[in-house]
């Protein structure tokens, strides 16, 4: 027997579904929203309804952006001969932070996870791989900035394989000191980044 009427009940259901959130936080959630005036809830249904409307991923880098090709990827003053891969767009945010880095992205979509089924098939690498080639005279340096656990290191150590074996003169190299072994990129502060991207090694 549901203890809640049947549209909060649902809502709690779908809440719980959320990345880290249980039924307790859902429900909080449910609740502050009926608190909320008219509005208010207007202003948020319409937003939740763009982000499928009026969000699109880059062609080029995958980030979510209003424009296709994203404002990044446009930017004249952007330096096009290095690209800055990360694991998803959250990593992205926590890089542009720092202020220490003018260069592209390339977002892989997620790690590679075996146990999990996540394979090099499942991750945005082929479109990395053409993108290097069909800018083979301009691209200079990969960044492989993903977080320094184990899936990050099986990744970066993969990429560094691939990348090395189609494109020999390709400098890749990767985050240095200030991000310790089991750190979150997302989670990390500006100083930390920025001292992980100046101190950057080739891999």
């Amino acid at each position: 027997m549901n203890l809640y009427p049947p549209p909060i009940q649902r809502l709690i259901e779908l809440f719980s579904r959320f990345p880290g959130i249980g039924e307790k936080s859902a429900a909080r959630f449910v609740f502050y929203l009926l608190k909320l005036s008219g509005p208010e809830i207007e202003e948020l249904t319409d937003l939740i309804k763009s982000l499928k409307n009026k969000i699109h991923v880059c062609s080029l880098c995958h980030n979510f952006s209003e424009s296709d090709p994203c404002q990044i990827c446009l930017n004249p003053k952007r330096q096009k001969n290095i690209i800055c891969v990360v694991a998803k767009p959250q990593d992205l945010t926590a890089i542009e932070k720092s202020g220490q880095y003018q260069g592209l992205y390339h977002i892989l979509g997620g790690i590679l996870e075996p146990l999990n089924n996540i394979t090099p098939e499942n991750l945005n690498i082929k479109s990395l791989l053409e993108r290097i080639k069909n800018n083979q005279n301009e691209i200079k340096e990969i960044i492989l900035s993903l977080n320094p656990d184990i899936e990050g290191e099986t990744t970066s150590l993969y990429l560094h394989k691939l990348l090395k074996q189609n494109f020999p003169n390709l400098k890749i190299t990767r985050l240095a000191r200030g991000l310790p072994m089991g750190a979150d990129i997302e989670y990390a502060d500006d100083t930390t980044i920025a001292n992980a991207l100046q101190g950057r090694k080739e891999f």
